[in-house]
């Protein structure tokens, strides 16, 4: 037998085994369980007792499948481009890998990539982060009393603006969220920076600073102007079985041309191909998602409300985001409104109904006032923890588009079928 392949066989056999063991207690400390019980945990928990015995190294990650039968069309006037025909099929399955490790007590690793998604079928790296809830590398029990309540983060990584990307999905990762689609106005940006949190008997605070880039570069250095979040919120139990999170975002950023705030997801959206013309312009990976396309200048507050009593649970979204396009002088305003009901019931609430409304309303570059309506019904089964399937009707309005736009009088909905493994 040839060596090199001798070689790659007893490789591949001791990743198999090295897997097994690393594999053999999955529970992090200070992390957000990738299963049906990290469901509504939103930031990953603060424990202040570890269980930490050398480094460990935790793979995981995630994998969907959808079937699609939406319809789409728009006024089909003369100047209004035709939309291309859709149908009725699976769309290309999505896959995340998650790499989590364990480097010290109290200091974590995580790392996704995208093995497969919309936008990109080949491989590539959403972004990763330091977490940091201890500081005895340093020395044991180095400031021991402050850091039961700190936690500090630092990363090429998504940015904790808002509570909305806590619930979506990202790329594979689908079993957060309830519903098949994200929000019109989908808040998700990966930059380098630096969170640091607070918690303390339910309260908690976060402020954060990154370098306000998306893609990352030395070149334009004129270009570059820092991003500032910050987040404030009570999360805590009030009586049994009634639990009750209002937080509030911001985020501000000053650039030339390329905040994206809402054009950051490079995954793509979950509805495939709709609001795309003949010509294949039109939404493109992002369909339909609204971007304000505030590109220069923008600063956004998010308002979110969460009440879980039992099996029933609200999440509500109030989101005003202000700025520019290149080019402008005045600023432009949207505002986003979104509220969702969902009960969940049998045995450890594997099942569950939900309605969601989302509403946004603006002014395009061009001057036009639009607003943009969606309706979403859900259902779904958690056949495991790590096993999720879920069907979602949507139907999705465009009011007040220009005639040349292909937004013009436009509209899509029909029926998703979704199937989630993740672990």
């Amino acid at each position: 037998m040839n060596k090199s392949i001798t070689y790659l066989i007893a490789a591949f056999f001791g990743l198999i085994a090295f897997s097994t063991e690393a594999q053999s207690k999955r529970d992090l400390d200070n992390f957000r369980q990738p299963d049906q019980r990290g469901i509504n945990q939103f930031e990953a928990p603060k424990d202040t007792v570890s269980g930490f015995s050398g480094l460990y190294v935790r793979l995981g990650g995630a994998s969907t499948l959808q079937f699609q039968a939406l319809d789409h069309e728009n006024s089909g006037n003369a100047a209004t481009p035709a939309l291309q025909d859709i149908g009725s099929n699976f769309n290309l399955a999505t896959a995340n890998l998650d790499l989590d490790v364990v480097l010290y007590d109290g200091v974590r690793m995580h790392l996704r990539t995208y093995l497969s998604s919309q936008h990109h079928t080949e491989t590539y790296v959403k972004g990763g982060y330091f977490q940091i809830d201890k500081l005895d590398f340093i020395k044991k029990g180095f400031m021991e009393e402050l850091m039961n309540h700190m936690r500090i983060k630092i990363g090429h990584m998504e940015n904790n603006y808002g509570d909305a990307h806590l619930r979506r999905t990202d790329n594979a990762m689908a079993l957060y969220n309830p519903f098949v689609g994200n929000y019109l106005m989908d808040s998700f940006t990966t930059e380098v920076g630096a969170e640091v949190y607070y918690f303390d008997k339910g309260w908690f605070g976060m402020l954060g600073l990154t370098n306000g880039k998306l893609n990352q570069a030395v070149t334009n250095p004129e270009t570059t102007s820092p991003s500032f979040l910050a987040k404030v919120g009570f999360d805590d139990t009030l009586a049994e079985d009634l639990r009750v999170r209002l937080t509030g975002s911001v985020y501000k950023s000053n650039q030339s041309k390329s905040i994206y705030l809402y054009s950051g997801d490079r995954s793509g959206s979950r509805y495939y191909n709709v609001m795309i013309a003949e010509d294949g312009t039109g939404d493109g990976f992002r369909a339909g998602r609204i971007n304000p396309d505030l590109r220069s200048e923008l600063t956004s507050f998010m308002i979110n409300p969460f009440l879980k009593y039992k099996g029933l649970e609200f999440f509500g979204v109030y989101e005003n985001a202000t700025g520019k396009a290149p080019g402008e002088t005045d600023n432009r305003s949207w505002n986003q409104y979104s509220g969702e009901l969902i009960y969940r019931f049998g045995a450890q609430e594997k099942i569950y109904l939900g309605g969601r409304y989302n509403y946004v309303s603006g002014e395009l570059v061009g001057g036009a006032d639009v607003d943009i309506s969606r309706v979403q019904l859900a259902a779904g089964w958690f056949m495991t923890q790590n096993i999720l399937m879920k069907a979602e009707y949507v139907a999705q309005k465009y009011t007040g588009y220009p005639v040349t736009d292909l937004h013009n009088e436009a509209q899509f909905d029909g029926f998703i079928l979704e199937a989630v493994i993740s672990f």
